[in-house]
């Protein structure tokens, strides 16, 4: 054990003044991680006049994994009401569908509107 001169020696903890170590009880507490659930983000799709109801069908079965009657039952809505929504997913998912439809609407020169907000 390295001392300095004149510095007392230093006893450490379990050390008894027998030279032996004690022998007690410790307890060890493992504490959990607290994970939080990510925030969803509906993705909608907004009417328009020009988009092809075809178009819209197309898309909801490409990008969203729609069945012909659903991807049907989603477009009436959107072409009904204004607005339908797609699907809900994590910020990253949502955000990679949105971006996705814009393009494929723009390269089929469609004004279709794909949006997400948070649910």
């Amino acid at each position: 054990m390295n001392q300095r001169l004149g510095a007392k020696p230093v006893r450490l903890q379990g050390d008894d003044k027998d030279g032996g170590t004690d022998r007690g009880t410790s307890v060890i507490t493992r504490t959990k991680p607290k994970t939080k659930r990510p925030s969803l983000y509906r993705v909608l799709l907004l009417n328009d006049d020009y988009t092809p109801m075809e178009f819209v069908i197309h898309v909801l079965e490409r990008f969203f994994q729609k069945d012909h009657e659903a991807a049907t039952r989603i477009m009436l809505h959107v072409h009904n009401h204004g607005v339908g929504e797609c699907g809900i997913y994590t910020f990253e998912v949502a955000e990679t569908k949105v971006t996705q439809v814009m393009d494929f609407a723009r390269q089929h020169q469609h004004p279709l509107q794909c949006v997400m907000e948070k649910n």
